[in-house]
């Protein structure tokens, strides 16, 4: 699934800088479980729509476009398990030159989406969708009046649980029952405190990769200080971020206002094993090696227990066949942290050993 997921992200990369010179490059998404003849007719529909356009080349163009991806879909008998999308177009770079590609794709999970589009780029969004992260974290808004739990899947949130106190207003008049009243709505508050760190014992899915905490005003600090959640509850804390909600529009707040927070926690992963493979460099341990040449020796030999890669290297494809042979892993590395960059600057490839060698 990562393997094909990169290949997607490779190719949509790709995709994105092919730019028509007219609206003749044609997107065709077809749903899971939709009918393909359908598709196919809705095709030969639009080849008569084209053949009204006024300007010759970009309606030999178009015609071209839809009768390659007419001619592909004629290949298949039903749609694929998880749909299909089709991309054609002329991507020449000199006018009045015509020459008509085709990307056929069938995406990692099901596809949700029909559509038909011509434009001077090809929509991607749908498939962007797909290849972004999809780690889960736990979302809390909240103040002393109500509170709001929810999971961030990718960019979906799920709303778990709302839950409302009966904690009063700050203040009242008079002298010793505003004393009172001010003990009394502490308890208040404390027992409030409680009913939300009780919830948040098990209402996570366990793969959650950390939570963050928002809200309007000094309760969530309060609440974070105070001895009110289990220790393993309060290390899964990545941070705290002001929100003005504390409802639905509050969690999306939240995940906009913690987009550093997410960042930072998605590539937690690939830091790391960088760091290990630096450090292991600098104690001159023998358990860690890098370049082109000595990974590759160091695989066919067997020891190579993890292999880092450079996203932006054209030998990411080799070595992730190469590693199937080997039983090893292939961790594709991003450019978007100190640690990464320092990697694509040593080459872009080292690997971690299973011995010396």
């Amino acid at each position: 699934m990562e393997e094909q997921l990169y290949k997607l992200k490779k190719l949509l990369k790709e995709l994105e800088k092919i730019k028509g010179r007219h609206t003749e490059l044609v997107s065709v998404y077809v749903p899971s479980g939709y009918n393909i003849t359908d598709i196919i007719n809705q095709i030969r529909s639009e080849q008569e729509t084209a053949a009204n356009i006024k300007s010759k080349t970009v309606k030999k163009n178009v015609m071209g476009a839809l009768e390659k991806i007419l001619q592909h879909l004629k290949l298949y008998k039903k749609t694929p398990e998880n749909g299909l999308v089709v991309f054609s177009g002329n991507v020449s770079e000199k006018e009045g030159v015509s020459d008509i590609n085709l990307w056929a794709i069938e995406p990692p999970e099901p596809l949700n989406t029909k559509m038909y589009w011509c434009d001077q780029k090809f929509e991607l969004e749908p498939l962007k969708d797909m290849v972004e992260e999809k780690e889960s974290y736990g979302l809390i808004v909240m103040d002393n009046k109500e509170a709001s739990i929810a999971l961030l899947r990718g960019k979906r949130i799920e709303l778990i649980k709302k839950l409302d106190s009966i904690v009063p207003s700050k203040t009242i008049k008079g002298g010793q029952s505003q004393q009172r009243f001010q003990r009394v709505r502490e308890g208040l508050i404390n027992d409030w405190y409680k009913e939300i760190a009780e919830n948040l014992k098990n209402i996570f899915p366990k793969e959650i990769k950390g939570i963050i905490l928002g809200g309007p005003g000094p309760a969530k600090d309060d609440f974070l200080r105070g001895n009110y959640l289990q220790t393993d509850v309060k290390k899964q804390i990545l941070g705290v971020k002001s929100t003005g909600y504390t409802d639905e529009h509050g969690l999306e707040e939240l995940v906009e206002r913690s987009e550093d927070l997410l960042k930072e926690a998605s590539i937690a992963k690939e830091k790391a094993l960088v760091q290990k493979f630096f450090e292991e460099l600098r104690k001159g341990s023998g358990f860690v090696t890098y370049g082109e040449d000595n990974v590759l020796k160091a695989l066919k030999m067997g020891a190579v227990e993890t292999i880092l890669v450079s996203e932006d290297l054209e030998i990411v494809d080799t070595f992730v066949e190469l590693s199937k042979q080997y039983g090893t892993k292939v961790e594709i590395i991003s450019r978007d942290t100190r640690e990464g960059e320092q990697l694509y600057q040593l080459g872009g490839i080292a690997a971690i050993l299973r011995w010396k060698i």
